[in-house]
């Protein structure tokens, strides 16, 4: 019963946010005091996205293990999906917000990495004593297309634009790749937590009711706050004198990402350390193909022109930094094997060009990660075998060590 207290007090943190933005309080509030519903929305978004990936967990009865990695991890980040399109609508209409899209998008793929896949590992070492996760097979399926999206993704920063032929790209590869996943085998493997609860007291049809009212109550949740959240963070940061970019760019991403993280860190804390990393590899997977895909179609759409999205300096720094870390975390794990010190070499290199989030340090981090991802490609058949399986759409585990 206890576990059952967890999803009632996920839906009542939304119910203040539903209850302002239904009543119409909430636009009002939003002129007066945006800091405040940025962060009673976020609170919302944070509630939903965990009643979101419960239900993801509750759904794995049904589907083979892949593609229940996906569902997980692309409904785990819809929250971040939510608020990324609604900047990519809004830059459209407004020119400034293009900044803003690119912001979310790039920051919430760096926090994934820097901090989701690395404090998976240092609590699987904490808890179990072990220096080392060991990567299941099967997950060399997501392995391989997020190598095949982080190569196409360094082609942005260099023609300056997103467009609908990015958008096709990505797509086809997200579209690929969940092909592959839903021919996986199904696997039968006890749940735990709110998932565990309720399908220990819920038969078949009243468990699958159950997660389509999960996803209703969850995405309805979201959909509701996602507008507000963001544009709370924009004004606050214009109020406030704070460079709105990097509170677009790491703020968000911590509200809407935190409970796919927190569900990862669970899994390494029961000692599946292998199906934590699987989830935050497949939600990279999911952003750095359907997410990016996205935000040129929603922005021609709102624009109502065929023309790409342009993109600016920073921008395509940003982009190029976000491809050169993706690279390097996709070689480090290509060996099917994530050590402590990978971990926590991931963070530091994320924490510090957080902390010096200067043009040249931006270039320096990149070619940082460059050298490095040479380097393990250079002294490791393994990532090179696997590099070379991605490139060919073959997706087995390497043979050799």
């Amino acid at each position: 019963m206890k576990r059952f207290l967890w999803l009632i007090a996920a839906v009542l943190v939304t119910l203040p946010w539903i209850f302002l933005g239904l009543s119409g309080q909430g636009h009002h509030l939003a002129q007066t005091n945006p800091g405040f519903v940025s962060f009673i929305s976020g609170v919302a978004i944070v509630g939903a996205a965990f009643i979101l990936s419960w239900g993801a967990e509750l759904s794995e009865r049904d589907i083979p293990r892949s593609l229940a990695l996906i569902a997980l991890a692309l409904i785990s980040v819809l929250p971040e999906y939510a608020v990324d399109l609604h900047f990519a609508w809004e830059a459209g209409k407004n020119p400034e917000y293009k900044a803003y899209a690119v912001a979310n998008m790039t920051g919430a793929n760096r926090v994934l990495i820097g901090i989701g896949w690395s404090l998976v590992a240092i609590v699987y070492y904490f808890k179990h004593r072990r220096k080392e996760i060991p990567l299941d097979n099967s997950q060399t399926l997501e392995l391989s297309f997020l190598l095949l999206a982080t190569i196409y993704s360094f082609i942005l920063p260099l023609k300056g634009t997103l467009s609908l032929i990015d958008c096709a790209v990505f797509f086809a590869l997200f579209l690929f790749y969940a092909g592959r996943a839903a021919k996986g085998e199904r696997h039968e493997e006890s749940l735990e937590g709110i998932a565990g609860y309720l399908d220990e007291n819920l038969g078949t049809t009243a468990r699958r009711l159950m997660v389509l009212l999960m996803f209703a109550f969850a995405g309805y949740a979201i959909w509701l706050s996602a507008e507000p959240f963001a544009e709370g963070l924009v004004t606050t940061g214009k109020k406030s004198g704070i460079d709105e970019f990097l509170l677009v760019q790491w703020l968000a991403p911590l509200a809407s990402e935190s409970p796919e993280a927190v569900i990862a860190l669970l899994f390494a804390w029961r000692g599946k350390g292998s199906t934590g990393i699987g989830a935050l590899i497949s939600s990279k997977v999911n952003q750095w193909t359907l997410l990016v895909g996205a935000i040129p179609l929603v922005y021609a759409i709102s624009a109502a022109t065929w023309g790409p999205m342009e993109l600016d300096h920073r921008q395509k720094e940003e982009l190029l930094l976000t491809s050169a870390q993706s690279l390097f975390a996709a070689i480090i794990i290509a060996d099917l094997r994530f050590a402590l010190w990978e971990a926590i070499l991931l963070m530091v290199l994320f924490i510090g060009q957080l902390i010096f989030p200067q043009e040249s340090i931006r270039y320096i981090f990149s070619g940082l990660y460059f050298i490095a991802t040479i380097w393990l490609i250079v002294n490791s058949p393994i990532r090179r075998l696997m590099l070379w399986n991605a490139l060919r759409f073959r997706t087995r585990p390497p043979s050799s060590s």
